[in-house]
């Protein structure tokens, strides 16, 4: 399945680091974040979330709710989310379903390896469960500031 830009995103439910189950349907009448990254505490996942949590309070202002999706299991998010004071919700994709449905569970290569694991994306879901933006193969510096411009775009055409 390939996520369409203009289309519904694909509804999912999985466990998040607060001990509920969280669909992004909760999240009806809010813009919404959604950022795939492959593995806590790995150097480029850490840079990635701390950057989106010294920008949360823009996005917030932006009525905006940012939703981080690795395989890792809740208890791996809840160290993540202490260490480096997260304050967004963190959902465990461990059988990568959720993954699978936004096309981001690809095959890939290090050090000569392949193996199946989540390619870096973002995107960006408005109020009525639409996808506005995807970011495939981010590269994460620059990368929240570009979401913060496109939301702010986007708020900018509701007006």
């Amino acid at each position: 399945m390939t996520v369409k830009i203009g289309e519904k995103a694909p509804d999912f439910k999985l466990p998040a680091n607060n001990g509920e189950m969280v669909s992004l349907s909760d999240f009806k009448g809010k813009n919404i974040v959604l950022y795939f990254y492959p593995k806590d505490m790995t150097p480029g996942c850490t840079t990635e979330a701390c950057d989106f949590r010294d920008h949360n309070e823009q996005f917030e202002e932006l009525n905006a709710v940012i939703i981080g999706i690795s395989p890792d299991p809740v208890a791996r998010h809840e160290k993540f989310i202490e260490k480096h004071g997260l304050p967004f919700l963190l959902l465990a994709d461990e059988n990568h379903e959720a993954a699978e449905s936004f096309d981001v569970w690809q095959l890939k290569k290090n050090f000569g390896k392949e193996y199946m694991g989540i390619e870096r994306s973002t995107f960006l879901i408005d109020k009525a469960g639409k996808v506005v933006k995807e970011w495939r193969k981010v590269k994460v510096k620059g990368h929240v500031e570009e979401a913060l411009e496109t939301l702010e775009t986007l708020r900018d055409l509701e007006k």
